[in-house]
């Protein structure tokens, strides 16, 4: 069966409207007749394990077909945004930057998710805490403020995310290095003084460190600035649950645009860093020189995984304002804009107190 945005729909068997996924509570609720019903596998039972995905299957375009589906994608003209539409849907707006966007026909065969970690902020809380976060914005316009305390609802999107394990085995060069003193004389304002200098002994090294990579998680998508979601990190991957549409009910999920080569690219880079820091602790010594490192790796896995955001974009004076919050932790970033009237009026207040502290200093003189 194929995977389609239309698996996310659930009608209501009292009266049929669609059921949305509560967050924090695994229930699909009705919002017309109040209706309840239990997410399969969270009723006592046993969820199963989380399977990883051979990388060079995906790669190669070997995977097993039941791992890929077919997605309706509309993408965004302005941001380049892409999520997942209905098939009754043909016109819509864009949640990243808040662009007008007719949807298209077209579809792609996408690697499905393996994992999703649901939603576990509702809606008014994380508008909660974005508020919270705009009140301590003391440089923000006023009318900004106002304008998304009372602007539409945030909207639950779903953020594609790869995961990476691996294996990697290093042999190392480089130089450990030794701080030792000598003491020397040296003339200072016409005397001799004993002056203690720091050197450095080095001796050449060479070893080999190992290290198992797990769940190296690299942000699948483009529309958004890395610097927020990076900003909403650390993601509590331990309660990633195995993919059920029942979560995204009521939700959207965006489309990754990241490849798989090029996330893994990604999670390579971040894992060369790890591996040098490595090598240096395993130098030692007071300095470190590390010349040269080769990295066999193996056993590199993945996954596609979904992680929850609420989203607010807001156009105001003809400029987009996004803000971002963790579904899970109520974590805020965004775009921190400032008020000329507001940094005008405090540096008006600071030149006043610093003429006034300077007045009190001279008159105590």
């Amino acid at each position: 069966m194929e995977n389609t945005q239309s698996e996310h729909r659930f009608p209501c068997t009292t009266c049929g409207a669609d059921l949305a996924f509560a967050p924090g509570q695994d229930l699909l609720v009705c919002d017309h007749c109040g209706a309840t019903d239990h997410i399969e596998g969270h009723e006592g039972g046993p969820i199963a394990a989380i399977r990883e995905l051979d990388f060079r299957d995906a790669v190669n375009a070997t995977l097993d077909a039941s791992e890929t589906f077919e997605a309706r994608i509309s993408q965004c003209p302005n941001c380049g945004g892409q999520i997942e539409m209905s098939t009754d849907t043909h016109a819509d707006e864009c949640p990243f930057c808040a662009t007008p966007v007719v949807t298209d026909t077209g579809t792609q065969r996408h690697i499905k998710p393996k994992g999703v970690l649901p939603f576990a902020l509702a809606e008014k809380q994380a508008r909660d805490a974005m508020e919270n976060w705009l009140g301590r914005l003391w440089f923000a316009p006023n009318g900004l403020a106002e304008y998304a305390r009372k602007g539409r609802k945030l909207q639950g999107i779903y953020v594609p995310y790869w995961t990476f394990d691996a294996d990697t085995k290093s042999a190392y060069k480089g130089a450990r290095g030794t701080h030792y003193y000598e003491t020397r004389t040296v003339m200072r304002d016409g005397k001799r003084e004993q002056q203690r200098v720091r050197k450095t002994r080095w001796r050449n090294v060479s070893g080999r460190v190992a290290r198992f990579f797990d769940d190296v998680l690299v942000l699948a998508s483009t529309s958004l600035p890395e610097k927020y979601t990076k900003a909403l990190e650390p993601w509590d991957l331990s309660s990633l649950e195995p993919y059920q549409p029942e979560y995204l009910a009521g939700f959207r999920a965006e489309a990754y645009t990241v490849e798989i080569e090029d996330g893994f690219a990604r999670a390579r880079a971040h894992m060369d860093r790890v591996i040098e820091r490595d090598v240096r602790f395993d130098i030692g010594g007071d300095k470190q020189r590390v010349t040269h490192v080769q990295t066999q790796i193996s056993d590199v896995t993945f996954k596609h995984i979904l992680l929850p955001v609420w989203l607010a974009a807001y156009k105001y004076r003809g400029k987009t304002y996004r803000f971002v919050v963790n579904g899970r932790t109520g974590q805020v970033q965004g775009e921190r804009p400032y008020s000329a009237i507001k940094i005008a009026i405090a540096v008006i207040i600071g030149a006043l107190v610093a003429g006034a502290i300077g007045y009190v200093v001279a008159q105590n003189q």
